[in-house]
């Protein structure tokens, strides 16, 4: 093994040590969910049609509910990717007229045309207007958002949990309940994109109207095909479970030919292939800060997503990190990923994504949009070996040994 992950691994035994701690706690969490709602081999089994009485659907929403301390769940292979729950639960909410706040700055690249675009049935097309607060040093900036909030009073507030493409710590839940406590003293509703933040804590923000997530990423546990969940209270969901199917229809219907079995056995994996993510995310963090780059999360930092975040202040040194992670990724490592004009994103974006489920982010991956700093995101790990065998690759192309 290379000398300096020797080092980095050695100065990480205690933060890793942290780690299995919420992993375990956060195992006997969805362990005890799973016991509470009696899950039998019957909720795996697929339906058809109309799927009228689907068990497995329903159940599931149950257990997303009771895992994230919710009052009511939806959890759907309807909903295509994590913008799509976000877009579902937005458009659920919000109604003409009204105002949505994003109180941690520019949301992240997809949702810009859901918000902004012009004549593609966006929020702005239906007449929902969008505050935006920027953040203060890469935090939330708490008093602009209290008065932001009471100037233009908003029905939502959207807080987006995890970094994006900016170069910011993810929120932790401490900082993401102060500003709901904040917001909520003002009668406003509070969303949380959670993405790449379920399970990093032992705690998760239940306090908001509504948590929203992909499947691919951590509850999924490297096993869940697709899909999106959207965690809240009661009338909250009631909202937006209409945006789904339809007002008239809600959760009565939606069927899944394939079998339920990936989504449950997915969520009862997702804390500790969340913890090898974290791991495998701390060691590139370490190794690369030992190497004189920029990097988040720093070594001591608390971690609150499962993304390192490198700066390589370099494009082709950017490109060349991401085939590399390519080429030792257990599928399509052979592929050599190139920076294209992928649907959604405002600059070229590189994807190296060699992973069992498409576009998996609890798996390793890496991307990055091509404009400076010229920063690679890196995320997941089905296992902390595998983030070891890949950044041995990634110093070997560095030429350190």
């Amino acid at each position: 093994m290379n000398k300096i992950i020797k080092q980095a691994l050695s100065d990480l035994s205690k933060r890793f040590d942290e780690i299995d701690g919420i992993s375990l706690f956060n195992q006997q969490k969805v362990l005890n969910a799973f016991i509470k709602n009696k899950i039998a081999l019957r909720h795996f089994s697929p339906t058809t049609g109309y799927g009228y009485d689907d068990v497995g659907r329903d159940t599931l929403n149950k257990l997303f509910a009771d895992v994230f301390s919710t009052q009511d769940a939806i959890v759907s292979p309807l909903i295509a990717s994590g913008t799509h729950a976000l877009t579902i639960a937005l458009f659920g909410l919000l109604r003409p007229g009204e105002t949505l706040l994003c109180a941690t700055g520019k949301p992240y690249d997809t949702l810009n045309d859901v918000i902004f675009g012009d004549g593609i049935g966006s929020l702005k097309d239906f007449g929902v207007n969008c505050v935006i607060v920027p953040l203060k040093d890469g935090k939330p900036d708490l008093e602009a958002i209290k008065a932001k909030c009471a100037t233009v009073k908003p029905s939502l507030v959207a807080i987006q949990r995890s970094r994006g493409y900016d170069m910011r710590p993810a929120l932790s839940v401490k900082q993401i309940d102060e500003i709901i406590t904040a917001v909520k003293e003002i009668g406003c509703r509070v969303m949380v994109d959670n993405c790449y933040g379920e399970f990093t804590e032992d705690i998760e923000p239940s306090d908001a109207d509504v948590l929203v997530g992909s499947l691919i990423k951590n509850p999924g546990g490297g096993i869940a095909p697709t899909g999106g969940y959207i965690c809240g209270k009661t009338d909250a969901i009631a909202q937006i479970e209409g945006r789904l199917t339809s007002p008239s229809i809600g959760r009565e219907v939606g069927s899944y030919a394939g079998d339920y079995r990936p989504f449950y056995q997915g969520l009862f994996l997702s804390p500790h292939v969340t913890a090898q993510s974290i791991k495998t995310a701390l060691l590139f963090s370490q190794v690369f800060s030992l190497l004189g780059y920029t990097t988040l999360p720093n070594p001591n930092d608390s971690v609150d997503d499962i993304i390192c975040s490198i700066m390589f202040n370099d494009e082709q040194k950017l490109i060349d990190f991401c085939k590399t992670i390519q080429s030792v990724s257990p599928v399509d490592s052979f592929a050599s990923p190139e920076p294209w004009a992928m649907p959604g994103y405002n600059d070229k974006v590189i994807m190296a994504a060699g992973a069992f489920v498409q576009g998996s982010s609890i798996e390793l991956s890496c991307d990055a949009p091509i404009r400076p700093p010229y920063t690679a995101y890196l995320q997941g790990g089905l296992t902390f070996e595998h983030g070891i065998i890949a950044l041995e690759k990634c110093l070997e192309v560095l030429g350190i040994n």
